[in-house]
């Protein structure tokens, strides 16, 4: 049975909760530091409590990641991703919502010099993001420092997607769809940098399988096909709040090395070792929430979720 496709009108009924959201975001962008963070892990708490098939999601992936960690360990682990997620939440409110360069003094880039060299070179730069949970505002701290393109998955309601993306074109300096491959691959070879993000299992169609937190799990190719077409150093970017929930760090790595190597195999599993890396700086902070292990080698193969 088709979806129900959204009414043209962008005042009908069917978006007023949509219009109610938008505007909760834009008070929360404007409230004391102090209130954000407070009210964040409140929202973490209540979806700890209520959200029970994101609970349920993240307490597989975080056993599987980490087998090593104790059952209590585990257990704290999911609560303290949910906290740093409901923080997140405010973050992408700020985000979104304002204009962010009161902030820059509390920024940290380190590993500038990375993408500054690769610009500098005119080859342009795949920018490898991870979807940790203070995404948008850290999109926005980026912008603060350079004017890059993103790639974005157009958000199916419409009045949602249009707010999404008139608060990301104040950070970048181009937002391409996600499946327009020609623009992204034009853009880079025009000597631009595009933040691209492949951590999420995107089904068999378009992945290899290959480790991650040593897990065979579905990790799509485009990275290692972007890379080859465009002749682009791909550089990994951490964005991390640091424990005192005020100031951030950014961090650019050293390009990918000998990528893509032609082993599509090969060039997965050091895309998906660079990721682990990162998020294993703060584990917290990284999107447990959706299925990263949904698609199994075997087909017949029982599921985790």
């Amino acid at each position: 049975m088709a979806k129900k496709k959204y009414p043209e009108n962008t005042l009908h009924p069917r978006y007023w909760p949509t219009w109610l959201g938008i505007g909760g975001l834009h008070i929360c962008a404007w409230l004391p530091w102090k209130a954000k963070i407070a009210l964040g892990k409140g929202i973490g708490h209540l979806a700890l409590a209520f959200a029970r098939e994101r609970r349920h999601f993240t307490e597989v992936n975080i056993r599987l990641a980490f087998p090593e960690k104790s059952p209590e360990e585990q257990k704290q682990l999911v609560k303290d991703t949910f906290l740093a997620n409901g923080i997140g939440i405010m973050e992408g409110a700020i985000g979104l919502v304002r204009d962010v360069s009161f902030m820059r003094d509390r920024v940290t880039f380190k590993g500038q010099e990375y993408l500054d060299q690769a610009l500098a070179d005119g080859k342009g730069a795949l920018i490898l993001g991870i979807h940790f949970s203070v995404l948008d505002l850290g999109g926005a701290l980026h912008g603060l420092f350079y004017s890059v393109d993103a790639i974005y998955k157009p958000h199916k309601n419409p009045v949602f997607d249009r707010f999404i993306l008139k608060g990301r074109h104040k950070h970048f300096d181009r937002l391409t769809p996600h499946r327009d491959l020609k623009g992204l691959v034009r853009r880079i070879k025009q000597g631009h940098a595009a933040w691209y993000s492949p951590d999420q299992d995107f089904n068999r169609k378009v992945s290899v399988f290959a480790p991650f937190f040593g897990v065979q799990a579905a990790s799509i190719t485009m990275t290692a096909r972007i890379a080859r077409m465009t002749g682009a150093p791909v550089l990994p970017l951490r964005i991390h709040r640091n424990p005192d929930n005020y100031t951030y760090t950014l961090e650019y790595l050293p390009a990918l090395e000998n990528f893509p190597s032609g082993d599509d195999v090969a060039d997965a599993t050091q895309v998906n070792q660079v990721i682990e890396k990162l998020i294993r700086i703060h584990p917290e902070q990284y999107l447990w929430m959706h299925r990263r292990f949904k698609t199994r080698p075997d087909p017949e193969e029982p599921g985790y979720y």
